[in-house]
């Protein structure tokens, strides 16, 4: 029978196989976060299409192009969500978080939808971890934000990534470059692409984020905005590298970063990587200090950042970075007859209510073809149950790994294992000591 449908373009799957590497990088992304104080918030996957027209910017590729918009039975129109940070922005105002104490600083993982040409590190339903701080002003709020973005990233990677950072001003100073690149971009409108001539009027910055190579490299000589902010805004950038250099945190000031959205202010950056091809940006970010007005919301400074967790899993698994192992069966317990399929359904129960992973035969295999389940499983220990084990009351233990094997008695089964389970923890733990000892003596 031929299936029926396949995913849709610029989506993908995570199997089993792969779904352990994502969990542990969002479980280290969370705990990292919550040791900066970030805490975990939980958004709709979609909104009223005005909180991302307003938020994002009407004159950006995403509102335009990009998002999966639709009208509900209500007629309201909806649009599934395209980034992370307008959402939060929305929740913390319509929940009044922003009376609490500050700065209030949330963390989520999210899946994001755009409708963008899928290619290699670019997927029509991105996930995406991501951080918001709200009440902050200062440098040094964006000197932490950073800080943990590359916290993360040195946690869980091998490769090369670098930070560059830029200013692209406050709204009163940025009218000024807006102009001079306007002036620029102008005399060069018959080589600019169809789109970015149409963000020559209405937003001549977003050239400047354009992919086109005809674009980029008209670019190369385009006015640059650290020429143009204004004395705050310099102090503000000055500031921040000044606490970066201090934290030991390498970095790059590169004059071209504006962000894909129209909410950033002052600080942009981004961490690249050389091992993605063109798809070079794992996380992205900066200050937005307007956004919480716009919506609606108290006058809040505001700064954030998104990591791309499928590029940062495909970095991670391109650099052979090491994923934890993913846990396996700790014991298997084989039966033979229907009593002795429920006493091993029975163990399995206990084993697994003591936070052991046991598995058991729901599918009716002989014995044989259990145990070539269980080698299949990995498990660590394994018994088989039959007539005779329920009659004596003894059943035969077998470390699969050396082969070695051990009696205990069916009501003392669930102790026996619980306490080789908990022993190997401890070697292993051991172990684990002893090669770090190993690696400092060198």
């Amino acid at each position: 029978m031929a299936l029926l449908t396949n995913a849709p373009r610029g989506t993908q799957d995570i199997l089993p196989s792969d779904s352990f590497k994502w969990r542990y990088v969002e479980a280290t992304a969370l705990d990292i976060a919550e040791k900066y104080g970030f805490k975990e918030i939980r958004t709709p996957v979609f909104e009223h299409t005005e909180l991302f027209s307003r938020g994002v910017g009407e004159t950006t590729d995403v509102v335009q192009k990009e998002m999966y918009t639709f009208n509900d039975k209500g007629g309201r129109s909806i649009s599934l969500r395209p980034e992370g940070t307008a959402g939060v922005c929305r929740s913390v105002i319509e929940h009044g978080l922003l009376n609490d104490a500050l700065p209030l600083k949330t963390s989520y993982v999210v899946s994001c939808f755009r409708y963008e040409k899928p290619q290699k590190g670019r997927f029509r339903e991105l996930h995406q971890f991501g951080v918001e701080a709200f009440g902050a002003s200062s440098p040094s709020a964006d000197a932490e934000v950073i800080s943990l973005a590359k916290s993360i990233l040195d946690t869980l990677c091998n490769g090369s990534i670098r930070l560059e950072i830029n200013s692209i001003g406050c709204p009163e100073c940025r009218k000024n470059y807006q102009n001079a690149l306007k002036e620029y971009f102008s005399s060069h409108s018959s080589e600019l692409c169809e789109t970015c001539n149409g963000r020559l009027e209405r937003n001549p910055m977003r050239i400047l984020d354009c992919k086109s190579p005809v674009c980029k490299e008209i670019s190369k000589n385009a006015p640059k905005i650290l020429d143009y902010i204004c004395a705050d805004c310099k102090e503000h950038f000055d500031g921040l590298k000044k606490r970066l250099d201090a934290l030991g945190i390498d970095y790059t000031v590169n004059p071209t970063i504006v962000r894909g959205l129209d909410y950033y202010t002052r600080t942009v950056f981004e961490f690249i990587s050389d091992d993605l091809g063109s798809q070079s940006t794992v996380c992205g970010g900066g200050r937005y200090d307007g956004l919480v007005e716009s919506l609606g919301g108290p006058k809040t400074p505001a700064l954030g950042f998104g990591m791309g967790l499928d590029r940062l899993v495909m970095l991670m698994q391109a650099t052979g970075c090491l994923f934890p192992t993913p846990e396996g069966c700790d014991v298997y317990i084989g039966s033979s007859g229907e009593n002795a399929a429920v006493e091993a359904m029975r163990l399995v129960t206990a084993l697994r209510d003591e936070g052991f992973c046991a598995e058991c035969d729901t599918v009716g295999r002989s014995i044989k073809a259990q145990m070539k389940y269980c080698d299949k499983l990995g498990a660590k220990y394994s018994a088989i149950i039959g007539d005779n084990e329920l009659e004596s009351g003894i059943v035969e233990v077998k470390d699969m790994r050396d082969g070695s094997k051990s009696q205990t008695t069916l009501s003392g089964f669930v102790k026996f294992i619980y306490n080789k389970l908990i022993s190997d923890s401890f070697d292993d733990i051991s172990d684990a000591f002893d090669n770090m000892e190993s690696n400092f003596s060198k």
